[in-house]
C-alpha cells in the first residue's frame, strides 16, 4: 500500500493517495496575551510553509512581562508581551535558531530518502512473506494491527499527546477507514497474486479513477489538458497488461479495486476535514480500519491457517523469523505511511506530485531487480508510457491547483 495519509485538505483529487483532512489555521488574539491555535497540521501546511517534527509540533513559548518583570531597568505597570522568533530558546530565554530550522532543505531531503527506502523495503519483505505465506487477508490484518500497536505506544508516552475523539469524529471518519480498509486489503491481494512491478503499473491507474470521481461524482468539471493527460496512462497500463508474464485475473481485479476504494476514500476525506493533527488521524483511522480487516481475514483464511497455514510457513522459515517478518513488515508499512505524511506536509504541490510519482518508478524498479522478475519489451514499454502520462497529469494537476490559490489569494 502506499502513501495515502492525511495531506493537504485543499484537494481531496492529487496524484498522490493520502488521506487529506485538514482545517485551515485560525489565530485568536486578546489584549493581554496572544494564543494561536495552530494543530500539527498546519504547522506542516503546503501554503504556510511550515515545518513537522517526527509528529510533534514545535510549539512557540509566549512571554509575559509586567511590572514585577520589567525589560528594562524602569519599572512599568503596563502589560507588554514578547513573542521569540523560533521555537526553541535556551535557559537565559534568548531565542536562537537550531540546525534543522536553518537548513530545513535538508530535513525535507532526509524525509523523501527515508520515505522513499522504507516504501521500497515494505514492498520487498511484503512479497517476500507472501512466497511462503500466501494469507493477504491475514498480513493486511498484521500491518494495521503493527501500527496500532505502535500508535497505542505513543500515546501512552505522549509523543504525540492523544487528541479526543468525540462521536461525531468517529461517523465521519468511519467511512474514510472502511475505503481504506478495502483498499489495502485488495492491494495487498494483488501484491500476493502478481509481480509487485505489474500491481503499481496497475495502481497508475488511481488518477484516471480520481478524475473520473471529481467530473462525475463530485460535479467538479476536470480541465481538458488533464483528461488528454490521462491518455498515456490508459494506453501504458493496456500495454502492460496484455504481455505482464505474471498476469493473471485475481491480481488484476484487486488492483483495480484497490484503485476505486482509495477513490471514494478520497472523496469521504474532504467532508471529514477535521481539526484533529494528521499524525492522531492516522492513528484513529489505523485502528478503526482494524476492525474492518478482521472479519474477513479469520472467515476467508481463519479455517485454512489453523489447518496449515501458520504450520506451513514455520516449517519453511521457522518460528524467529516468521515472527521478525510480520512485525518488520508491519513496522515498515506503518512508518512509511507516516514519513509520507510528514514529507508531503513539508513540500509545495508540484514538489509533492513529482515525489509521489519517482516514489513508485523506485518501488517498480528495486522490485523487478531484487525478485529478478523477467518482463517483455512491451510490458517494460508500457510501464514507462504509465508513469510518464502519471508524471504529466501530475505536473498539470498541481499547476491548477497553484493557480487557483494564487486567483483566491489576489
Amino acid at each position: 500500500m502506499e502513501s495515502r495519509i492525511l495531506s493537504s485538505g485543499t484537494n481531496p483529487f492529487s496524484s498522490t493517495d493520502l488521506i487529506q483532512l485538514r482545517k485551515p489555521i485560525r489565530r485568536t488574539i486578546t489584549s493581554s496575551i496572544i494564543s494561536t491555535k495552530s494543530p500539527l497540521s498546519s504547522v506542516g501546511d503546503v501554503s504556510g510553509g511550515g515545518n513537522l517534527n517526527w509528529g510533534r509540533q514545535l510549539r512557540s513559548t509566549y512571554l509575559l512581562v509586567d511590572k514585577f518583570h520589567p525589560i528594562s531597568s524602569a519599572p512599568s505597570s503596563k502589560r507588554e508581551f514578547v513573542i521569540p522568533i523560533c521555537a526553541t530558546s535556551d535557559s537565559a530565554g534568548e531565542a536562537k535558531v537550531g540546525l534543522l530550522e536553518k537548513y530545513p532543505a535538508l530535513v525535507t531531503g532526509f524525509f523523501f530518502f527515508m520515505w522513499y527506502f522504507l516504501n521500497v523495503i515494505f514492498n520487498i519483505l511484503n512479497k517476500k512473506i507472501y512466497n511462503y505465506f500466501p494469507y493477504p487477508y491475514f498480513v493486511s490484518v498484521v500491518h494495521l494491527a503493527v501500527g496500532v500497536v505502535y500508535c497505542l505506544i505513543s500515546w501512552a508516552v505522549g509523543l504525540p499527546k492523544r487528541a479526543p475523539m468525540d462521536g461525531n469524529q468517529l461517523k465521519l471518519l468511519i467511512p474514510v477507514a472502511a475505503c481504506h480498509a478495502l483498499g489495502h486489503v485488495m492491494s495487498n491481494v494483488s501484491f500476493a497474486a502478481v509481480a509487485v512491478s505489474f500491481t503499481h503499473t496497475i495502481k497508475a491507474l488511481e488518477p484516471f479513477f480520481n478524475a473520473s470521481a471529481s467530473q462525475f461524482i463530485l460535479g467538479q468539471p476536470i480541465p481538458v489538458t488533464l483528461w488528454l493527460s490521462l491518455a498515456p496512462v490508459v494506453l501504458g497500463v493496456s500495454m502492460a497488461s496484455l504481455t505482464e508474464l505474471s498476469f493473471n485475473w485475481l491480481g488484476f481485479i484487486s488492483a483495480m479495486i484497490s484503485n476505486i476504494s482509495f477513490t471514494y476514500r478520497s472523496i469521504y476525506s474532504k467532508k471529514a476535514m477535521t481539526d484533529m493533527d494528521s499524525t492522531n488521524l492516522y492513528a484513529y483511522i489505523s485502528i478503526i480500519s482494524l476492525f474492518f480487516c478482521l472479519p474477513p481475514a479469520i472467515l476467508i483464511e481463519g479455517p485454512t491457517l489453523l489447518k496449515s497455514g501458520f504450520s506451513d510457513a514455520i516449517a519453511k522459515v521457522g518460528m524467529v523469523k516468521f515472527v521478525s517478518d510480520l512485525f518488520w513488515v508491519g513496522m515498515f508499512y506503518h512508518l512509511y505511511n507516516q514519513l509520507a505524511t510528514n514529507t508531503l506536509e513539508r513540500v509545495a504541490p508540484l514538489t509533492h506530485a513529482v515525489g509521489n510519482v519517482l516514489k513508485r518508478v523506485f518501488v517498480i524498479g528495486f522490485s523487478i531487480v531484487i525478485f529478478g522478475n523477467k518482463i517483455s519489451t512491451q510490458t517494460g514499454i508500457g510501464t514507462g508510457i504509465a508513469i510518464a502520462g502519471v508524471a504529466l497529469y501530475s505536473y498539470i494537476k498541481a499547476k491548477i491547483e497553484e493557480e487557483k490559490r494564487q486567483a483566491k489569494a489576489a
